[in-house]
This record gives C-alpha cells, sequence and structure tokens, in this order.
C-alpha cells in the first residue's frame, strides 16, 4: 500500500502509539467499570480514544489522495527547544529542586516563565501581549486549582510566604 499523506501517516502512528501507552498504563490502576468510576477508567477510554483516531488517520492517509502528497518538512528546532524548555522550567520553579537547593517559586511565578519561555518559539513574540497571556492564565490557574478544586501546592516563593 502506498502512503499518500506522510504528515497524517506519522501523526496517525504517533496517535496510536500514545493511546496504546495511555491504556496499557491505566490498566495498573483500579480500572471499575463506567457506573463506577476507578482512578484508571479515564486514561484507558482516553488511551483506546487516541488509538482508535489514531487508526482512522492512519487509514486516511493510505486512502485519501493529498496535494503534494504531504511531505514531512524540516524540524522547527528553536519551538521544539523553548517549548520544552518552558515546560521544563514550569517543573522546577512549581516545586522547586530541594537534592539542589533550589527552593518552590510556587505556581504564580512558574505560569509566568512558562508562558515567556514558551513565546519566545513564535517569530516575533510580543512584551504586551505575553504578559496579558501569562496573566489571564495565572489568574485562572489560581481561580481554578487553587480556589475551586483546593489543590494544595505552593502559590508563591517560599521566601515570600515563609
Amino acid at each position: 500500500m502506498n502512503i499518500k499523506s506522510q504528515k497524517d501517516f506519522f501523526s496517525g502512528l504517533m496517535f496510536m502509539g500514545v493511546g496504546t501507552a495511555f491504556a496499557w498504563g491505566a490498566t495498573t490502576y483500579n480500572v471499575g467499570n463506567a457506573a463506577r468510576m476507578g482512578p484508571g477508567y479515564f486514561p484507558l477510554m482516553l488511551g483506546i480514544l487516541m488509538a482508535l483516531l489514531g487508526m482512522a488517520i492512519t487509514f486516511t492517509a493510505l486512502v485519501v489522495e493529498t496535494e503534494g502528497g504531504g511531505k514531512i518538512g524540516k524540524w522547527a528546532w528553536k519551538p521544539l527547544f523553548f517549548v520544552i524548555a518552558a515546560n521544563v522550567a514550569f517543573g522546577i520553579l512549581l516545586a522547586g529542586i530541594p537534592r539542589f537547593h533550589i527552593p518552590a517559586m510556587g505556581l504564580i511565578v512558574a505560569i509566568y516563565a512558562l508562558v515567556f519561555i514558551a513565546s519566545m518559539a513564535e517569530e516575533g513574540w510580543k512584551f504586551k501581549t505575553t504578559l496579558i497571556l501569562a496573566t489571564v492564565l495565572a489568574v485562572g490557574s489560581y481561580l481554578a486549582f487553587v480556589m475551586a478544586l483546593k489543590l494544595q501546592f505552593p502559590v508563591w516563593p517560599e521566601f515570600i510566604t515563609g
């Protein structure tokens, strides 16, 4: 069989791989059933849906003709670097690394760092729009996770909260 769209074919394989991994990992938890869901139920169903979506995308890539063959272009190294760096910085800033004496800076600082670092992946990013986005995400995250869900994690840097 001939691949008619490389982008769709490989993205379908990626969805199938990630979905299968999620579904398999979810089986280590109590899955339960639809009436009485366990902690593994949602990841299992999500994994199955992702794998099915991947199958559909892969099948489409093999059957439907695309203009130009849907060739895969060059790797976008700059965006890849900044998006990964933003997530690493978020994790470090949120909880700190006690082993290396790096204190937790909290949710608010971590979100601002995440947004500013990730926005550097965009060509011609603007400080003002990034600041507005970071503020909206920080306030929304605080309201959703701290106020509504009552999750327990540092919100502000340790040196401020003592």
